[in-house]
């Protein structure tokens, strides 16, 4: 299953995410297009359940989509899709199709069968149709939430200009409420969050590391290529070793949580992104790159950066 979801999300972004449709999402646009062409591949409900609509793939499985998201800065919540249908699996309640995300922070409180309280840094709110928040209270519940229900709405972007919102509710009646499940602590999403994010950094990084091996085999100075000069052949290999650090952490977080959400392996591969600012990744290839515009290695960097710091808490 592993094999055949690399094969078809790698085919699938590669031939729909290009670098003027990332751009042209961070002036607002939503590429509803590509959000069509992604649910009929039913990737965003592959994290739940076969009886709750889903195709129950294990988060092992769904590593390589995760990745690819990050590789080929996919412009849409598939990664938050996965993780909120996931969670609304555990807690018995149908998958979701349409735009889906989650709300790792929130003051939600259930009562009477209606939620009040704010969501905060909603990844792409303003475009779902649908939330997935943990309430608090003694008793949490999973709620799924209309976006549309909110009665207030602050529009925020992150550095890689991607909607980070946050959305207030109101006595709004969610579409379904049931019990955390008791395996699950009440941090589940901001633990879920950092998961998903080591595995788009690990996917950017990998991204990173081909594009400038490759410029820097193609690109001659004194009559060879650079990458034949000691400089950058040892600026290439430390940005390998932490692509490759990045790799393994983040792929053995998703190989340990089935059940539940592997806390300990979570929180050793998110730590190893921010590691990497120590490390500058031969910048003086990245650079012409950059220059040149043959590559798409600003946005990627960008949201590199963005992942690094987003669900930080977990540490």
């Amino acid at each position: 299953m592993r094999e055949l979801f690399e094969s078809t999300v790698e085919r699938l972004f590669g031939d729909l995410v290009t670098p003027e449709l990332i751009w042209s999402t961070q002036k607002g646009e939503w590429p509803a297009a590509l959000w069509n062409a992604v649910e009929e591949s039913g990737f965003s409900i592959a994290s739940a359940p076969e009886q709750l609509g889903g195709t129950g793939s294990s988060w092992n499985d769904l590593y390589v989509v995760i990745r690819a998201a990050g590789r080929h800065a996919l412009p849409l919540p598939l990664p938050e899709a996965l993780l909120a249908n996931w969670l609304l699996g555990k807690a018995g309640i149908d998958a979701v199709s349409g735009p889906l995300t989650f709300a790792a922070e929130s003051t939600l409180i259930f009562e009477d069968g209606k939620a009040t309280g704010q969501l905060l840094d909603v990844p792409w709110g303003r475009h779902a149709e649908h939330v997935v928040a943990v309430s608090s209270g003694a008793v949490p519940m999973v709620m799924l939430l209309r976006a549309r229900d909110g009665s207030q709405a602050s529009l925020r972007l992150n550095i890689a200009g991607e909607p980070r919102d946050d959305l207030k509710f109101v006595d709004a009646q969610p579409v379904a409420a049931a019990p955390l499940p008791r395996a699950l602590g009440k941090d589940v999403l901001l633990l879920g969050g950092a998961m998903l994010r080591s595995a788009q950094i690990a996917g950017a990084l990998q991204h990173v590391l081909e594009a400038t091996s490759r410029y820097a085999s193609e690109r001659s100075q004194f009559g060879r290529p650079i990458a034949g000069f000691q400089a950058i052949q040892h600026q290439l290999a430390v940005l390998a070793e932490h692509a490759a650090s990045a790799m393994i952490a983040s792929e053995a977080a998703f190989a340990e949580s089935e059940a539940s959400l592997a806390a300990l392996s979570v929180m050793s591969a998110k730590l190893c992104a921010p590691k990497l600012r120590a490390a500058p990744p031969a910048p003086p290839t990245q650079y012409m790159v950059r220059s040149a515009s043959r590559m798409n290695i600003r946005c990627i960097s960008r949201r590199n950066d963005s992942g690094r710091g987003a669900a930080s808490s977990v540490h």
